[in-house]
């Protein structure tokens, strides 16, 4: 496909979303990234100011829930990166409002919108929380594409962004069957590295590092599933739109590991921060793996390893004042 080409890529303020915007137009194409507000600076200023974005970067102001929002900004442009959909991983009061009707809704009015423009291919960006949790899963086996979360699970302990992460790649699933449209998704573990995105936004993931780095000892035992550098996800992206051959779920993620493991991994890099240890198991029946992402690593991704990923996580916490 030619670089030249035009795209869009949907909630290209956020953490991911202004990473992939920074590649793509590194890599020659012309972007469309839809901001929820076109007013407010702290969503547009820093991909204003982004290399080549003066001639190749244009801002759509969307709202998920409206088609035509979603329709003014795709048509016209050969591929789109799905990425907009709310991630909240704390409790909600109101999770239909908050996580699944923008997620499932939203995720269905923008593949209509592609449908209806004759986009060539459509990168979703689900989750690995559409993979876990899944506790009655075998016990032996590895937690990879052909795992699904377990709904009722959810439901019944209100996991709801996983909730709101399955039931919209499912619906993405169904949709390109029955219309015929060339899909491809990518579950990302959780996203660490440098924010683009001025203060106060912060995202889900490196929340959960800056709470860590504070001696939170939450042990996300229904989350995680192991680190993944936020230039890795958006090259993810880039490299799943560029390979034709590329097809169905891909995993992306450094490792699989323990939430545990990973705080070890952060207190031996960091250890003035009052990193808690856990001792008792924060992952219960997840098998750790080393370099999981074999479809990713095919079409040719190195992936960051995990003392780099932490080192550029908490060196743009500092930065960016969150942390002294």
């Amino acid at each position: 496909m030619a670089r030249e080409e035009c795209v869009c890529v949907t909630g290209g303020s956020g953490f991911i979303g202004s990473t992939l915007v920074r590649l793509l137009l590194d890599r020659g194409y012309t972007v469309r990234a839809t901001v929820q507000d076109l007013r407010n600076e702290k969503e547009t200023k820093h991909l204003q100011g982004l290399e080549g974005a003066e001639s190749r970067l244009r801002l759509h102001q969307v709202d998920l829930l409206n088609y035509d929002s979603l329709f003014a900004a795709i048509d016209g442009a050969v591929g789109v990166f799905h990425l907009a959909s709310p991630c909240i991983v704390d409790e909600v009061r109101d999770p239909k409002r908050e996580l699944l009707d923008p997620a499932i809704e939203g995720t269905l009015n923008a593949l209509r919108a592609c449908k209806a423009a004759g986009v060539k291919r459509v990168v979703v960006t689900s989750s690995i929380s559409a993979i876990i949790p899944s506790p009655n899963y075998p016990d032996d086996a590895i937690k990879n594409e052909d795992c699904w979360t377990d709904l009722d699970y959810c439901k019944q302990n209100g996991v709801w962004y996983s909730a709101s992460k399955t039931l919209a790649e499912k619906a993405a699933w169904d949709f390109a069957k029955d219309e015929g449209l060339d899909v491809v998704v990518i579950n990302p573990g959780t996203v660490f590295g440098p924010i683009l995105p001025p203060r106060p936004t912060i995202n889900a993931s490196m929340a959960m590092l800056l709470r860590l780095l504070q001696g939170c000892t939450e042990g996300y035992k229904d989350f995680f599933m192991g680190s993944v550098h936020v230039n890795d996800v958006a090259l993810g992206h880039i490299l799943l739109y560029e390979n034709p051959s590329a097809s169905g779920r891909h995993l992306c993620v450094e490792s699989i590991c323990h939430w545990s493991d990973f705080a070890d991994a952060v207190a031996k890099v960091y250890p003035g921060y009052k990193v808690p240890r856990f001792t008792e198991v924060t992952q219960p029946g997840l098998l750790r793996v080393q370099k999981p992402s074999t479809k990713l690593i095919d079409l040719g991704l190195n992936f960051i390893p995990m003392e780099e990923i932490i080192k550029d996580a908490v060196s743009s916490l500092q930065e960016k004042g969150y942390l002294s």
